[in-house]
């Protein structure tokens, strides 16, 4: 029998269930040597049917997207149960990514906002003897391995074909990586970056530039023209695909192993060329990041150090 696999979507844009399809041919190899017993967002699956499979009888569980209300937690714990691996699939699943940004907030906050010009929802509505219930909207983001245990991460926003195909053919293979793995490789983004011959040896910065105020060159190493490009901080495996496009890396494959904290040390690759030692000149050119959150934990603000903003 071939072994099953199954594919769940928590909080998240979507873009991880596209990565799969975007394998292309290779899809059909991956179709050939698994059976998917579990996709929602592709084929007529229902959480009935993952509720009769044996605990364990699922290979893996690839999991993409944050935990942000009680069915994703509930589905999540189920294919837990299920699976004898499962996988972070994607920055949301592995650090809480861009929906992960709402921990700036609480839910009384979002649906305020929201749902300010209009009827905000509520948790059970009862009319003429039927009832209704949607899934508790949580206060907080999480990362996966907050709420189950995860054997392995994905990383990417998202990952890409190449990480992906590697990624199952890790987990096909006879020898498992260990447990905890991520499986990308584990060195800085600059390190394959086509463009890393031409990073000064000694890198200052008087000027911080915001990609909409400037044609940057393309072939010169953006952090040298003034972009911040968090390619210092940011785990390979992405084929350096945005620094191709021309636009610098956001972070989304995360940190290295070496790394606790993705936005303190994006944080401290971008001020460690400063070029001065004024506060006032320091000020000024910080001030070209009037996003610190959006630009240091873009993706990982749930799982830093920080977790969220404390909310009086």
């Amino acid at each position: 029998m071939k072994p099953k696999v199954a594919f769940y979507w928590c909080a998240s844009c979507g873009g991880c269930e596209e990565a799969v399809v975007d394998l292309d041919e290779k899809i059909l190899d991956v179709a050939n040597a698994v059976d998917i017993v579990f996709w929602p967002v592709a084929l007529d699956f229902k959480e009935h049917d993952v509720e009769a499979m044996p605990d364990g009888s699922i290979l893996a569980s690839f999991i993409n997207g944050a935990i942000r209300n009680s069915d994703q937690l509930k589905i999540a714990k189920l294919l837990r149960a299920k699976s004898q691996v499962v996988v972070a699939f994607g920055v949301c699943a592995q650090l809480g990514g861009i929906p992960g940004l709402a921990n700036m907030s609480d839910a009384k906050g979002i649906f305020a906002e929201v749902y300010r010009d209009g009827v905000a929802p509520v948790r059970l509505h009862r009319e003429n003897g039927h009832s209704l219930s949607l899934p508790e909207f949580f206060d907080t983001v999480v990362a996966l391995d907050r709420v189950i245990d995860v054997d392995y991460y994905v990383p990417g926003c998202p990952p890409t074909p190449k990480i992906i195909g590697d990624a199952l053919g890790a987990l096909l293979g006879s020898n498992l990586p260990p447990k905890g793995t991520v499986l990308a490789p584990d060195q800085a983004l600059c390190e394959q970056c086509p463009r890393k011959d031409t990073r000064p040896e000694k890198l200052l910065l008087k000027e911080l530039k915001r990609v909409h105020q400037v044609v940057a060159d393309q072939q010169t190493c953006l952090l040298a023209q003034g972009l911040a490009c968090l390619g210092p901080a940011t785990r390979a495996g992405c084929e350096a695909m945005c620094i191709r496009g021309n636009m610098p890396c956001t972070g989304c494959f995360g940190p290295t192993s070496r790394v606790r904290d993705f936005g303190a040390k994006a944080l401290s690759a971008i001020a460690s060329v400063i070029d001065s030692n004024d506060e006032g000149e320091i000020t000024r050119i910080l001030e070209a990041l009037p996003d610190p959150v959006g630009t240091f934990y873009r993706y990982s603000l749930p799982s830093s150090l920080l977790g969220r903003r404390r909310m009086e």
